[in-house]
């Protein structure tokens, strides 16, 4: 089962590596941790990029970073989410398995895509694999982010219409290429602690607000 106790169990996750899933996990959590959420950060990525973030901040800690970068991670969360309202994954590009094991563990899947002809072509591994998955989880959730857009750019704009071809729901709220992210990250911050009242900040907190307000209300349809 992908929901362990009531709590929200969102993975994040692309098989195309390089697009933000990192970035987006953790300043999500933040966002979570900040309305109030008892938050759990699980590491599916064997890079562990969430977990060196993690040993990099000096602060105490917005929430717990794990690492579970295997493919029983489905069967083995359940034990450890005991206590949380929300699970942040950040899943691991290009490893089907572990894919798969983030997408049966979570109730909803945020798949981040950058706005280029590269990153809307790769996203169709993904996109076959929650189709798979549909099968056995008919509930599950899935939704498109456009992140590190460039704001004014034609293909910035076009995005959307080009992702529509996968028959899945791209979330209005997108992220724009932002220099305060890699700033914040490599001090172990977000950037709702680093630049509170950032347009960065802005944007993460209506993503999050997005995904939240989403749950359970536009669901993966089967491939034809």
């Amino acid at each position: 089962m992908a929901t362990c106790g009531g709590n929200m169990i969102l993975g994040v996750l692309n098989q195309k590596g390089g697009v933000g899933k990192t970035t987006l996990s953790i300043n999500l959590a933040a966002v979570f941790a900040d309305l109030g959420r008892r938050v759990l950060v699980v590491d599916g990525d064997p890079q562990g990029s969430a977990l060196a973030w993690s040993a990099a901040r000096e602060r105490d800690p917005l929430f717990p970073v794990i690492g579970m970068p295997k493919p029983s991670l489905h069967r083995d969360l359940p034990a450890v989410a005991q206590g949380f309202d929300m699970v942040v994954i950040d899943g691991a590009p290009r490893v089907s398995e572990l894919g798969r094991s983030v997408i049966m563990a979570s109730d909803k899947i945020a798949i981040p895509v950058q706005p280029s002809p590269y990153d809307v072509w790769a996203t169709s591994d993904i996109v076959g694999l929650i189709n798979e998955a549909h099968v056995f989880k008919p509930d599950l959730a899935a939704t498109f982010v456009v992140n590190r857009k460039i704001v004014g750019t034609a293909i910035g704009r076009d995005v959307g219409t080009a992702l529509a071809q996968f028959n899945l729901p791209v979330c209005p709220v997108t992220l724009a290429q932002r220099v305060i992210y890699a700033e914040s990250a490599a001090e172990g911050l977000t950037v709702i602690e680093k630049a509170p009242i950032s347009e960065a900040a802005l944007e993460i907190k209506a993503l999050a607000l997005a995904i939240l307000g989403e749950r359970g209300e536009r669901k993966v349809e089967a491939a034809a």
